[in-house]
């Protein structure tokens, strides 16, 4: 399969992506890697070239660009040139770090929404503290929902959880400011009727504070709510770990028990980083289309490539049209 990334896009171009793909290309032999960017700054990084090649181009989308008038005018940019690429079936799977709202305009334009997908959303996996994780949909793509996008959301996480996942019926919950029945504004009253009688595994309301605990395997919410749920849970990760490490280096007896617990505390580190969970999948694309962090490093760029070489061996896509045929026959009797 290929794959193709925006070697542009995010706080580390091109060298965090460049990195990636090396070790990508080392890990998984099935997988061809094609880097959109600036060639020169691309080859300075760049020791392997068996399966990476390079799509050359001098313009790319800067972080504070407006969406829809990039994507009209920097034709040329690596991330529209990436998607590009799997529009006309020269790779099968996109990644980029880059502009959210850009690679969801591009996505929609040069891709293409599934038939019967209202919205796309954007679906990240997050940590768990058994290490299980949970799928959080949506956390940007759409900040303005109605319930009937929530429902869809709903099947959508659950196809994918159940069927790439491996997990046995998984429980979806619907994020509120309250667990009882009638919490919450009119868009979480209307979706939790339409999810209450879904053929889901429904679990009724679920709390922000409750998530990391495993209390459900898809979260749903409005994109508004996804994303300040996503930045408090990357937020408060960085500071705690922060904490710690000032705490445990300010004396000469904390840093002999640092470095005695120096194995456990990687390990949670680990657990808890975003960067082994790969990026957020955009659910209800033609094809896998994987939003990664801002500021991916290369262990996030390559977990995003085992993710997309994952969801391109385990036809999530064609997983989602199935679903969404199978939304459409229950909401029709």
């Amino acid at each position: 399969m290929k794959i193709v990334i925006d070697a542009m896009g995010g706080d580390y171009s091109p060298k965090a992506h460049v990195a990636g793909a090396m070790a990508a290309e080392r890990a998984f032999d099935d997988v061809e890697i094609i880097l959109a960017g600036h060639e020169d700054q691309i080859n300075e990084h760049l020791t392997r070239t068996k399966r990476i090649s390079v799509l050359h181009t001098d313009e790319k989308i800067e972080p504070e660009d407006t969406p829809t008038k990039a994507v009209r005018k920097k034709k040329n940019a690596s991330m529209v040139l990436a998607l590009r690429e799997v529009r006309e079936g020269r790779a099968d799977a996109c990644i980029s770090s880059g502009n959210t709202g850009a690679l969801m305009t591009a996505g929609l334009l040069h891709v293409g929404r599934i038939e019967g997908i209202e919205r796309p959303a954007l679906a990240p996996m997050l940590p768990t503290l058994d290490g299980e994780g949970f799928l959080l949909l949506d956390v940007g793509a759409n900040v303005d929902s109605r319930a009937e996008h929530l429902l869809q959301n709903a099947f959508m996480g659950s196809a994918y959880m159940e069927m790439v996942k491996k997990v046995n019926q998984p429980r979806v919950g619907l994020v509120n400011i309250g667990t009882e029945k009638g919490k919450g504004n009119e868009l979480s009253k209307g979706a939790y009727e339409l999810l209450e009688q879904a053929p889901l595994h429904f679990v009724g309301n679920v709390e922000a504070r409750d998530l990391l605990e495993g209390v459900c395997d898809v979260a749903v919410c409005d994109g508004f709510s996804g994303n300040l749920i996503l930045k408090s849970i990357e937020g408060t990760a960085g500071s705690l770990f922060s904490l710690l490490k000032k705490e445990l280096t300010s004396t000469w007896s904390n840093k002999l028990a640092a470095g005695m617990l120096r194995s456990s505390f990687s390990n949670i580190k680990d657990k808890m980083s975003y960067s082994h969970y790969g990026g957020a999948g955009l659910f209800g694309l033609n094809a896998p289309v994987i939003k990664a962090h801002g500021s991916s490093d290369h262990t996030a760029v390559f977990h995003a490539i085992r993710q997309a070489r994952q969801m391109v061996n385990e036809q999530v896509t064609d997983i989602m049209k199935k679903e969404v045929k199978h939304q459409e026959e229950w909401e029709n009797g």
